[in-house]
């Protein structure tokens, strides 16, 4: 469809439904259209063309930005940092969308404008706080758009919706031109119709910004394909609906397909982390927000006015006690490669929720509000409808910087094709010189090869020195966890770079300690007979470190 007609149907489609208050402010068709002309001039524009709306809680250039509040709305003269990394990636604003206000809310119904109705049905909520934007992608209003999510509120529309929700690791995309809510944890998220659509859009808005001090970035984090642990809640709370626990149990038979072994966890301390999220840490909330009290609607006031209530040594103690809930989190994340869990335990009317504001509010948010907290990555996907037809989500939770891992096998478990960032790259465990930091790293370097992350064997190999240079891998039923390195490299390089292993060694497949299969150095075991046994080290680097005169 030529792109003229493509903004045609997007501008009938809001026209269309205009009774359901998805946007606060629409661009002009006349300079939209204008838009078009530039973008079809530009080249190498990954997202070309490709229509989106913004949260109107994000600057965009010329438009009021109200985070619906009409009392607070100003006009920036400079778009937020992920919009300006858009319109360079040839991408269209169509126009700021709905929210929660302040973005203070999981349900959809907190705005001045209106409360957004449900894509599917429209006596539903749609979740928030970034209700405008998944109703605009679900309704075809845009191609993909951005929300924010401190809480769960780019997760829990998605689910409501039947999208795709990113909510990337923190700092990872920046906020700069982000109206704040808890400063510390906000993450501009993306909601779109595939994995494939809300990868593309996240690696176009990722990069530092130095204006953002919480900007930042990190190695990418590998999760296992073929054969994995992943974590479910021992006791997962619906408030007695029947259709969405039957959909996450459908969710979990899915996941086992896959590959999957599900394995329950304790979910008490993620629980207890959230808690903290509308206990001492809605200061923060009140800290950016305070002088807008009295703008506020009462149930957004109520929320933020409770942050006053708390002083410094709460705050503290409150902190302190999060650390050691992040060690607790770490932990289960060494036993399980992800958590899998529901977008949200139920979904209510939007009567029900204004008559009950804040108890539902709450109950929406139980498999999201930790999150950020424990400064965890999550995507949102499509997993099914119950007999209503109302959609279901789940939610895969993994460690700080797995964003593009979630999204490959969020991809896999909604059918989609290989995401291109998997797509022509093998997986391969080095153990020895090829370790970073030694001798032979350049070789992998040198053939595009980028580490993903530092990992050990399953429990049933030894190492063995086959010569000062190179040690030897050999499967032994009384083994130990050798330490080793993972890393990603293009199919083509990696053939030539295996053509030249000079015997005894050898690539097979290594088992690693998360259930992870990857490829990996072994070697021939009649190579090793009289050769020292190195296992004791821990690894390579262990014995190349060992102290001066110590055996081996």
């Amino acid at each position: 469809m030529p792109l003229e007609d493509a903004i045609a149907e997007v501008y009938r489609r809001i026209e269309a439904h205009a009774d359901n208050p998805v946007f606060i402010h629409v661009v002009p068709k006349a300079q939209t259209l204008e838009r078009v002309r530039e973008v079809e001039k530009l080249q190498d524009a990954p997202l070309r063309g490709r229509v989106f709306a913004v949260k109107d809680n994000i600057d965009v250039a010329g438009l009021p930005t109200t985070a619906a509040c009409p009392a607070f709305a100003y006009t920036p003269g400079k778009s937020a940092f992920a919009v300006e990394r858009l319109l360079a990636a040839g991408a269209i604003c169509i126009g700021k969308t709905n929210l929660d206000q302040f973005a203070t809310g999981l349900a959809g119904t907190r705005s001045p404008y209106g409360a957004c109705r449900n894509a599917f049905d429209p006596a539903y909520v749609s979740g928030g706080s970034s209700s405008g934007s998944a109703v605009a992608v679900a309704l075809g209003m845009a191609n993909f758009a951005l929300g924010t999510d401190t809480a769960g509120s780019g997760r829990v529309p998605a689910a409501f919706n039947g999208l795709v929700g990113l909510k990337p690791t923190r700092g990872l995309v920046s906020t700069s031109g982000v109206v704040p809510a808890c400063r510390s944890l906000d993450c501009v998220s993306v909601l779109a119709p595939s994995c494939a659509d809300a990868l593309q859009v996240f690696e176009a808005i990722e990069g530092y910004d130095g204006a953002d001090p919480y900007s930042r970035t990190g190695e990418p984090v590998s999760l296992p394909t073929d054969q994995f642990r992943f974590g479910v809640p021992a006791a997962p709370e619906f408030f007695g609906d029947s259709g969405y626990a039957s959909l996450f149990a459908q969710a979990i038979r899915r996941l086992r397909a896959l590959g999957g072994t599900p394995v329950e966890v304790d979910f008490g301390p993620f629980v207890e982390a959230q808690e903290l999220l509308y206990g001492p840490w809605v200061a923060e909330r009140a800290a950016a927000l305070e002088k807008h009290l009295g703008d506020m609607l009462p149930v957004t006031r109520e929320i933020v006015e409770a942050g006053l209530r708390y002083s410094a040594v709460e705050l503290f103690r409150a902190q302190h006690r999060l650390e050691a809930l992040k060690r607790i989190a770490a932990d289960v994340l060494r036993d399980v490669a992800f958590l899998a869990v529901p977008g949200a335990p139920t979904i209510y009317r939007i009567a029900e929720v204004q008559a009950k504001p804040l108890e539902l509010n709450a109950r929406l948010g139980r498999y999201a509000n930790f999150v950020n907290l424990l400064d965890l990555a999550a995507l949102t996907v499509p997993a099914g409808r119950r007999a209503d037809q109302l959609p279901f989500g789940i939610t895969l939770i993994g460690p700080a910087f797995s964003d593009r891992a979630l999204a490959a096998l969020g991809a896999r478990f909604n059918g989609e094709k290989a995401l291109p960032a998997e797509r022509g790259q093998i997986r391969f465990a080095v153990l020895g010189a090829h370790l970073s930091g030694m001798a032979l790293n350049g070789e992998l370097t040198a053939r595009g090869a980028r580490l993903v992350r530092a990992a050990r064997t399953a429990p049933f190999y030894r190492l063995f020195a086959v010569d000062e240079n190179r040690p030897g891998l050999l499967r032994a039923d009384n083994g130990a966890k050798i330490e080793l390195e993972v890393w990603r490299m293009p199919a083509r390089a990696f053939g030539e770079f295996v053509a030249a292993i000079p015997a005894p060694l050898g690539i097979g497949t290594l088992v690693l300690e998360d259930g992870e299969h990857v490829k990996g150095f072994l070697c021939e075991a009649h190579a090793l007979r009289g050769r020292p046994d190195i296992t004791s080290y821990g690894g390579w680097r262990g014995y190349k470190t060992r102290p001066a005169g110590g055996s081996a």
